[in-house]
């Protein structure tokens, strides 16, 4: 047999050819084993060849060609060899072959060692000629699983050193910087102590999960004496922790993941003593209190800023109470014989777990109905644009069609009978309330710097946004001018007014819309985000609108109270619709006895006057947002004062003097002096009305009741004396530059609008403050109230709500309402037709004093945007 087939057959193809050389060694080991004389002969005269050999034996080299080409080519002695070794080594690899299998795993890292091992040996064996010595050796080193297990036994000692290493790291990082434990309550459940049981575990071994839940959880910062003391943590880190166990041994069910559940904590300081130093560092601490809030006060409307909110991640198997508990225990440790003390609480709605639901049938049911108005206004504007070129086309379906109800939003096209300073004076005073309503929800948010924010705050010039109280009046004083305005104009035609007409044609107005946002916010935008406060300032006001939407839609939510009204920003609706509603009362007596109806609501407006004043003054009110006001305050004006319509009632019936003064004295001539007369009363009453309050914005400003009355009782009027005056030198042909701006026709898109912004402004506002995940930077008054997204999210629901529920319910009213026609007998030197903005506003009947082929065309949105 030739070297060729002894290396075929001892080498075979399938065999690896990294382990070759070792099974030359294996070769070499049968051969001594044999002992035979032959095999030692010819291993006897190979090892003056392996001694220096042609390769390196730690390669693939062809170590058995030189051990086999010794005694020549052909020789007897050789086939003799070979055909022992095609017997023996056969059986022999199949054994190797086995062992090889059972260890690839462990050998596999090593080989490269593990070949040098047994060839070094070879080699020196060989070169001393000593096979017996190499038999010793090779006994010893070869066995693979001897090898693995040595192997293992390194593994397993390094994990250890490993796990010590760790553990020393993990004691020196919870040294300065402690886990949160919710099962140091007493009666925490067993599955909560089961998984702070494995969270302290994970966490001694720094296992990356509890790692992360450790992290998520607010920390100590630095900033405290400038208001730095709210800690949101990591709301997102913790919400994404998620791990499972198999095994089910800490007493929960097996394959039970434990997740990072969130928790917002709420504690205030109380104070053991009158300490001057004490106070003036807790003053320092919660940014010299704008607002100051009380531990009990509801928050879902307005800012509880002396509270400290602090975010800690916990394992979901425990509940609000074990977290509550847990930080009231941490709290009281650290503040020990020093007699402050902590107020505690955390709500359950507070507590937030990454765990998907299916939807409720409600919400099901409300995506769906917003799905078919979608569907149904896609329908209508195909129809609308496909039946253009028509003669006529079917109004009931154009109705909601998307073309048609933009046209109509975006057209700047008045009747000549429209009041047009109205468009502007609404337009400022709506961007005035936004302005305020943003200042009020900023306060939601967490800074590190928020002591230098309320000093900067602290100052006269905030009363633009302190004064939103005033910003309301002018709506209502518009609202009662139109709707005289327009009945007077009936009455002076002998027009019949039908009052049920008068009534639904309101409701089919400002319900769709309403009914609209009331269910967007009850069932689908809670679905929208998530955030620390997600369900404080959206979820809680959903779970409100649940139980007392009724009340929003009878317009009669207005006298249940702030803290349980749905939407509390709706309330004026409930006081304009209420007002309406006895308005033609007012009007029919001013009307009939002009006389005794004009002493008769004079008289009115002073009794509400006096009303204010006296209830600012036995209750501690302030309808003005003065540095330091008490929520409970707050909460008391708005339940008392400013959304109880007969306190309201002044601005109102001024609002209908007004309309019956533009009718009777329609074009009176004024002089130059009575002019400038006119002009100066208004410019005391604006300055008085707006700047008269601002020393009460002042840091240092302390409540006076007094002060406070007097602006409750004067400034509406005083306000609403400056736009009156406007209104009716503007109307009468009287112009100049501040009446020109306001009677711009652009104005008339944002009166169209207006409805829509009053309802949308609030949600997009809340929706920002829950989604808030960090602490920001508070720079200027300028850069937090001009927030272009947020500007931008209220244009495009106000459109989106207006052409899919207000323009399209004020085509179908048209259709369903037909106005009667006024009598040809009868002639007036009143205009021919009354303000578009009166029909537009107050929902009175007045297309067919002047007929027009765009439908919308005396059809705006509700004017009295809050």
């Amino acid at each position: 047999m030739r070297k060729e087939h002894i290396c075929s057959a001892l080498f075979g193809a399938s065999f690896p050819a990294g382990m070759r050389c070792q099974m030359l060694a294996l070769l070499a080991l049968l051969c001594s084993c044999l002992g035979t004389r032959c095999g030692c002969w010819a291993l006897g005269g190979a090892a003056a060849a392996v001694t220096h050999p042609t390769c390196n034996l730690k390669d693939n080299c062809n170590l058995g060609e030189n051990l086999l080409t010794v005694a020549g080519d052909g020789d007897p002695v050789e086939t003799h060899i070979a055909s022992i070794f095609e017997d023996k080594v056969n059986y022999s690899l199949k054994l190797f072959a086995d062992d090889a299998n059972a260890a690839t795993t462990t050998t596999t890292s090593s080989n490269s060692a593990t070949t040098t091992t047994v060839l070094d040996v070879l080699h020196d064996a060989l070169a001393a000629g000593n096979l017996s010595e190499l038999h010793h050796h090779a006994i010893s080193n070869y066995t693979l699983r001897q090898l693995s297990d040595r192997r293992e036994e390194e593994q397993d000692q390094v994990e250890e050193e490993e796990r010590v290493y760790l553990y020393n790291i993990g004691q020196r990082f919870l040294a300065f910087s402690q886990p949160f434990d919710a099962a140091r309550n007493p009666n925490a459940s067993p599955l909560c102590r089961a998984h702070m049981r494995r969270y302290m575990q994970a966490l001694n071994n720094f296992d990356l999960w509890a790692l992360k839940m450790h992290d998520a959880s607010g920390k100590l910062n630095s900033g405290i004496l400038n208001g730095n003391i709210n800690q949101p943590g990591d709301f997102d880190q913790c919400m994404g922790i998620q791990q499972t166990f198999d095994d089910g041994t800490d007493g929960s069910p097996a394959n039970s993941p434990l997740r990072g559940q969130y928790c917002l904590a709420y504690a205030q300081p109380v104070l053991p003593h009158k300490s001057k130093r004490l106070q003036a560092f807790f003053e320092l601490l919660q940014s010299h209190g704008p607002f100051r809030s009380e531990f009990n006060d509801p928050g879902h409307r307005v800012p509880r800023y002396s509270l400290v909110n602090w975010g800690i991640c916990v394992p979901s198997g425990c509940t609000h109470r074990d977290v509550e508990y847990s930080v009231a225990e941490y709290l009281r440790n650290q503040t020990t014989a020093t007699g402050i003390t902590f107020q505690v609480r955390v709500e359950p709605k507070m507590c937030q777990v990454r765990d998907p639901q299916p939807w409720d049938r409600n919400t099901t049911w409300a995506v769906r109905f917003f799905v078919l108005v979608l569907c149904v206004a896609v329908l209508s504007t195909v129809y609308d644009r496909s039946t253009k070129t028509q003669p006529k086309q079917n109004e009931w379906c154009t109705a909601f069609s998307l073309d048609k109800n933009l046209r109509w939003l975006f057209s700047t096209n008045s009747s000549p009978g429209d009041i047009e300073a109205v468009h502007g004076i609404r337009f400022l005073n709506a961007m005035m309330l936004i302005f305020s309503h943003k200042s009020m929800a900023m306060f939601f948010n967490p800074y590190n710097n928020r002591t230098a924010m309320s000093e900067s705050l602290g100052q006269p010039w905030t009363v633009i946004g302190r004064a939103a109280s005033l910003y309301t009046d002018p709506f209502l004083l518009f609202s009662g001018m139109l709707t005289s305005y327009s009945l007077f104009g009936r009455l002076m035609k002998q027009q019949p007014i039908r009052l049920k007409n008068e009534y639904i044609s309101r409701l089919m107005r400002i319900v769709p819309p309403l009914a609209a946002l009331i269910l967007f916010c009850t069932y689908v935008l809670p679905l929208w985000g998530s955030g620390p406060q997600w369900n404080l300032v959206v979820g809680h006001h959903a779970d409100i609108c649940k139980q007392h939407w009724w009340r929003n839609l009878l317009f009669i939510h207005n006298y249940f109270g702030f803290s349980e009204m749905c939407l509390t920003h709706t309330h004026h609706l409930g006081i304009d619709t209420e007002l309406f509603a006895v308005a033609p009362l007012f009007i029919f007596v001013l009307w009939r006895w002009p006389r005794r109806g004009l002493l008769a609501l004079l008289f009115l407006c002073t009794i509400g006057t006096a009303a204010r004043y006296y209830t600012t003054i036995v209750n501690q009110l302030s309808n003005y947002i003065y540095f330091g006001t008490n929520i409970q305050r707050l909460f008391r004006t708005a339940d008392y004062m400013y959304s109880f319509p007969p306190h309201r009632s002044t601005v109102y019936i001024m609002g209908i003097l007004l309309g019956y003064a533009l009718r009777k004295y329609q074009g009176v001539q004024l002089s130059r002096l009575q002019l400038r007369l006119g002009w100066l009363a208004a410019t005391v009453c604006v300055l008085a009305s707006l700047l008269g309050p601002a020393p009460m914005g002042h840091i240092s400003y302390v409540y006076n009741s007094t002060h406070a009355a007097i602006y409750a009782a004067f400034a509406p009027i005083a306000w609403c004396l400056f736009f009156s005056w406007i209104v009716f030198v503007s109307h009468n042909g009287y112009k100049n530059k501040l009446t020109r701006l306001f009677s711009w026709r652009g104005f008339q898109v944002s009166t169209k609008l207006s409805y829509a912004i009053y309802l949308t402004q609030f949600p997009v506002f809340f929706f920002n403050v829950g989604r808030r995940r960090h602490i920001h930077h508070y720079y200027n008054f300028v850069s937090i109230i001009l927030d272009t997204n947020e500007f931008i999210s209220i244009f495009l629901a106000s459109v989106a709500l207006t052409v899919l529920f207000d323009a399209p319910f004020q085509n179908l009213k048209k259709l369903l309402i037909k106005r009667p026609s006024s009598s040809p007998a009868i002639k007036s030197k009143a205009p021919a037709t009354t303000s578009s903005t009166a029909s537009q506003l107050t929902d009175t009947p007045q297309s067919q004093e002047r007929p027009t082929t765009d439908p919308h065309s005396h059809s705006h949105p509700h004017p009295h945007a809050d």
